[in-house]
């Protein structure tokens, strides 16, 4: 066993606090990490307060994860001491099922293993990237383009390949009209990878207090949902938009902005139900449709094509004992737009 440090929440609602614990030996196809950095993401939050429920305690969270190979086992063949790697939100599938065979092992028909808050093939817990050091298997492992800063493609691992997939799914490109609802850290990616692909973005966020982001970002137009009679004259305008937002809020508004055939995503995923009015959807054969991160391949895939368009996330740059501050922070809004941990900080 590998005895490391991090930092976990050891029940429901707790402050995450200093936990020491072990992680497997490096077996034959595995690869030991030296954790850089290590981003926070929302969900993390909803885990570690067991919002969701089902959560494992103690937990440590993070899937946002890169840093520098120390350790490959004897019959690893795609990584060597040095690389620069990745660790996204899964860590093992079951490699057998028809989702995993086509490459999409985030719908894998047995159940992904969770880089944290997830049980192993052994039946135990997964412990994530708050954390020193972690043991990965050689194909569950993302190559960081070196034109990419570690600690701006952190969040890439989550943010960047949830907003991504989808929007290269549904063939969002050039000419396309796309509205981005909320400018957080999943919403600052759409719009950067929406612009990058050819659309024309619209960011919808409550209040006036992100505008210039926005248009920084590359969006054309900007909606502070807050005022009365924001949304005047917007219906039926958009082909896509993309719902990144985490708290229960007003979908039917959105789905009144679509275009006949136009398509809304959900990214975000608050805990309570959706309050949809159907004749939203079948007044204009609207969709409304969902989406989970990306496989290995098209993470990989998101990854380059980050690199070569020059997009990295905008990033905080934290120590670890900042951690439960930044929580709180992200609850108020109060980050622009992903809190990422310096794991160096550990030492200190």
């Amino acid at each position: 066993m590998l005895h490391t440090q991090g930092y976990a929440a050891m029940n429901a609602g707790a402050a995450l606090k200093p936990f020491s614990f072990n992680r497997r030996s490096v077996g034959l196809h595995d690869v030991l990490i030296q954790i850089r950095y290590c981003g926070i993401c929302h969900s993390d939050i909803h885990q570690a307060r067991d919002e969701w429920g089902g959560s494992i305690f103690p937990m440590v969270p993070g899937h946002e994860i890169v840093g520098t190979v120390l350790q490959v086992g004897a019959d690893v063949k795609k990584w060597k001491e040095n690389d620069g790697v990745g660790v996204g939100c899964f860590v093992d599938s079951c490699r057998t099922c028809g989702a995993c065979r086509d490459g999409l092992e985030q719908y894998c028909e047995a159940g992904m293993i969770l880089t944290y808050n997830g049980l192993d093939h052994e039946g135990a817990p997964t412990y994530g990237g708050y954390s020193k050091q972690i043991v990965v298997d050689e194909n569950y492992l993302l190559r960081i383009p070196s034109s990419l800063s570690l600690e701006g493609t952190a969040p890439l691992l989550c943010a960047g390949v949830t907003t991504y997939s989808p929007l290269k799914h549904w063939g969002v490109g050039k000419g396309h009209r796309l509205g981005v609802v909320g400018l957080g850290g999943l919403g600052h990616m759409a719009v950067k990878i929406g612009k990058a692909l050819g659309a024309d973005v619209t960011v919808f966020s409550r209040s006036e207090t992100k505008r210039t982001d926005a248009e920084r970002l590359g969006a054309i137009d900007y909606v502070a949902t807050g005022k009365e009679g924001a949304m005047a004259g917007k219906s039926g305008k958009y082909d896509f938009i993309i719902d990144t937002v985490s708290a229960t809020h007003d979908y039917n508004a959105y789905l009144d902005l679509l275009t006949r055939d136009g398509t809304m995503i959900l990214v975000g995923a608050p805990s309570d139900p959706l309050p949809v009015l159907v004749f939203h959807l079948v007044l204009k054969r609207r969709r409304m449709v969902g989406s989970l991160i990306g496989g290995i391949q098209e993470t990989q895939e998101m990854l380059d094509f980050c690199a070569e368009h020059h997009i990295p996330s905008d990033v905080e740059v934290i120590p670890i004992q900042q951690v439960n501050e930044a929580y709180e922070r992200i609850m108020k809004g109060d980050v622009r737009f992903r809190f990422v941990i310096d794991m160096a900080s550990l030492e200190a």
